[in-house]
C-alpha cells in the first residue's frame, strides 16, 4: 500500500505512528516535500537517518523548499520503477521532478520544489536557487507525461496549483512558472487525485485535491506488490 503523508521537516515521529504500525516491505511512504533528514548532515541527523532505514516500508519524497541541494544531489541517481531517482538508502527514496513511477500497481507522476517564503532571511547561508524549478525541468515533465498520455493516477507536488493557493489563502502573492504549468495540468492530465504539502495544511479540495500536513493518508486503491 501506499500512504502519503506532508513536510516532515526531520520529524522521525511521523514514522513511528500507529497508521504505520503494519506497514511492510511491500509498503511506500510518500513525504509531500520538506523531507528535512537531508539538511546539516549533523550527527544526529544521520543517526535519524539510520532509524529509517530501519523501517520495514520504504520511504520516498518530493524535494520542498527547505533542502540541503548540495546535499541531496551527492547521492546516485538510478532508475527506479520506470523514472529516475536519487537513492538515499535502499529503503530511502527522492523522487526527482517531473518523473513518473509505477508504485504499487498504480501511476505516480512527482514534481517537488517551490518557492521559500523566508528566503530572505536563509538566503546568506542556508538557500538554494536550486529549490525553484527550471523551464527546462517542466519540459521534461511535460514530455515524461506525453509518454503516458497525460494519464496517471495519481500527482504528488510540494507546491499546488496557483487556483488552489487563492482557494487556501496562503501565499498568494507569489507565482512561479511551475505554478502556471501545475494549473496546465489540471485541465491536460487525466489524474485520480492531487497531494501536496506545502500549505501545512489537512483539507480536502473538492473533488481531486488533498492539502496534506501531519495527516498520513493511504491510497486504498495501492494494496497491491510495489515495484523494485
Amino acid at each position: 500500500m501506499v500512504y502519503v503523508t506532508g513536510d516532515t521537516h526531520g520529524d522521525i515521529s511521523r514514522f513511528q505512528s500507529s497508521v504505520l504500525k503494519k506497514a511492510g516491505a511491500n509498503d511506500v511512504v510518500i513525504v509531500c516535500g520538506d523531507f528535512g533528514f537531508l539538511w546539516d548532515d549533523s550527527k544526529q541527523e544521520q543517526k535519524n537517518r539510520k532509524k529509517l532505514e530501519q523501517m520495514k516500508y520504504t520511504i520516498a519524497f518530493v524535494d520542498g523548499c527547505h533542502e540541503n541541494f548540495d546535499l541531496l544531489e551527492s547521492f546516485p541517481t538510478r532508475e527506479w520503477n520506470g523514472g529516475k531517482a536519487r537513492m538515499i538508502a535502499p529503503n530511502i527514496i527522492h523522487l526527482m521532478r517531473g518523473q513518473v513511477y509505477t508504485i504499487c500497481g498504480k501511476r505516480f507522476f512527482t514534481f517537488g520544489g517551490g518557492h521559500s517564503q523566508d528566503f530572505e532571511f536563509r538566503s546568506a547561508e542556508n538557500w538554494w536557487e536550486r529549490e525553484q524549478p527550471t523551464y527546462q525541468e517542466i519540459l521534461d515533465g511535460a514530455d515524461n507525461l506525453k509518454q503516458y498520455d497525460n494519464q496517471v493516477d495519481y500527482i504528488i507536488t510540494h507546491e499546488p496549483p496557483a487556483s488552489l493557493k487563492d482557494c487556501l489563502r496562503v501565499d498568494t502573492m507569489q507565482r512561479l512558472e511551475i505554478h502556471a504549468f501545475f494549473e496546465d495540468l489540471t485541465q491536460d492530465c487525466q489524474f485520480k487525485q492531487w497531494y501536496f504539502g506545502k500549505c501545512h495544511l489537512n483539507r480536502y479540495v473538492p473533488v481531486r485535491y488533498f492539502a496534506v500536513f501531519d495527516d498520513i493518508i493511504p491510497l486504498k486503491d495501492t494494496g497491491g506488490r510495489g515495484e523494485a
